[in-house]
């Protein structure tokens, strides 16, 4: 029988010539107007595939990948294409006073490693180089690439964003955990998407996150029982004792003290440092924010009143004839609690929980953290940061903003 004849092969058409044109040099107004303007008014012409521009410390990197396209005919060859452009940038060179480099950008693109990106955030007061070295070390070592890398803010502390490709999250954060214990940087890893931006509800914990110090110790000490309740306030914020259960113990001593007390701790909190920042910024970008705590509404609900914050929860003394029962009254808000209060305030404005955010330090914030769409381990005992989305070990709340993706300069755009 005769063979079928073999299909023709259509001939495959050579892909179209294309160049990287890098221009480095002292930033100054009108580089980009001048390249674009040359590449606009080229002989032959070429369209913009790529553009990626970064000033560092007044030092412009611009990389603009161009390529031929056909008008009414064969588009240029490679050879005409790289030396067109290079015509264009001795002028931009000449008029500018910068360095303009083209090369040839033909073969196959390169768009580093395949797979779903992230966001990997290096902070430190400072960043030591080893911090940025070893998160590029770790990256490579399971496969991942770096694609792009930006300041997010120099004050309170310093801060970059690495965007990765081709690493899996788990084995992202496991290896970076490393580097950070190492350097003492803190490095957080997001997922790259709109959810990242989209979050819309924050809730704190309270002691040892929002204000600095346990309210429990203090009104220990009034009552002469510090150190004995130090104990148990420390064995509880580890994972050692159940909460609600140390938490009776501890507010038993209480016993007798006079309701003034309350208005005297109350009076002597100290925020942490960039608490305020962090709540004004976010409450100027639309956020709801909030304070969920296994303290004291006594303590909670005016200061809550005074920051201007959308809801609190916390649990409540039992004070008769002016006086602390020991006691409690209502719903104890402990570990479980706390996430049920943020369940409950995110129904209560209509937001997905995977819009929301929860920061805190303590064991009993763990459900509450693992139940938000981002929890923040701040300044938290190891047990807590081993199990939190990520960690936060400055002394600064504010840094939870470049955890969030927002750079300083929208910090400074959101104070009236």
């Amino acid at each position: 029988m005769p063979l079928a004849p073999s299909p023709r092969q259509q001939p495959v058409e050579p892909a179209p010539a294309r160049a990287l044109l890098t221009v480095t040099g002292a930033d100054r107004p009108g580089v980009t107007a001048r390249l674009f303007g040359g590449l606009a008014g080229t002989r032959a012409p070429v369209e913009v595939l790529d553009v990626e521009q970064v000033v560092v410390h007044g030092h412009l990197v611009l990389g603009v990948l161009v390529g031929a396209v056909a008008d009414g005919g064969a588009p240029l060859g490679e050879q005409e294409l790289l030396d067109q452009l290079r015509e264009v940038g001795r002028e931009v060179a000449i008029a500018m006073g910068v360095r303009v480099e083209v090369e040839s950008a033909s073969g196959p693109a390169s768009s580093g490693a395949s797979g779903r990106q992230h966001h990997v955030i290096v902070l430190g007061r400072p960043v030591p180089p080893e911090a940025v070295a070893g998160a590029a070390q770790a990256v490579a070592g399971i496969g991942g690439n770096i694609d792009a890398i930006r300041r997010l803010s120099d004050y309170p502390v310093t801060s970059f964003e690495l965007t990765v490709s081709g690493a899996e999250a788990t084995a992202l954060r496991t290896a970076l955990a490393t580097v950070a214990a190492t350097t003492g940087a803190d490095i957080a890893v997001e997922q790259v998407g709109l959810a990242r931006r989209s979050k819309r509800l924050i809730v704190l914990d309270v002691d040892s996150t929002l204000v600095l110090g346990e309210v429990i110790d203090e009104l220990a000490a009034r009552a002469g029982r510090a150190a004995e309740v130090a104990r148990i306030t420390a064995a509880a914020m580890n994972g050692e004792l159940d909460f609600a259960e140390s938490l009776r113990a501890r507010v038993a001593v209480l016993e007798g003290l006079p309701e003034e007390v309350l208005d005297e701790v109350r009076e002597h909190l100290v925020l942490t440092p960039g608490a305020r920042t962090l709540i004004r910024t976010l409450q100027r970008l639309g956020f709801r924010c909030g304070i969920v705590s296994g303290g004291f509404t006594q303590i909670t609900d005016p200061l809550a009143e005074s920051l201007g914050l959308d809801f609190a929860a916390a649990n409540t003394l039992e004070v008769v004839d002016g006086r602390l029962t020991g006691g409690l009254v209502g719903e104890i808000v402990d570990r479980p609690g706390k996430a049920r209060a943020l369940i409950r305030f995110a129904e209560q404005y209509g937001i997905p929980l995977d819009q929301t955010v929860a920061v805190g330090d303590g064991a009993n914030d763990l459900d509450m953290l693992n139940t938000a769409g981002l929890g923040i381990a701040f300044n938290a005992k190891p047990f807590v940061r081993e199990q939190a989305h990520t960690a936060l070990n400055q002394p600064y709340l504010d840094a939870v903003l470049q955890v969030l993706g927002f750079t300083r300069d929208e910090v400074l755009d959101a104070v009236p």
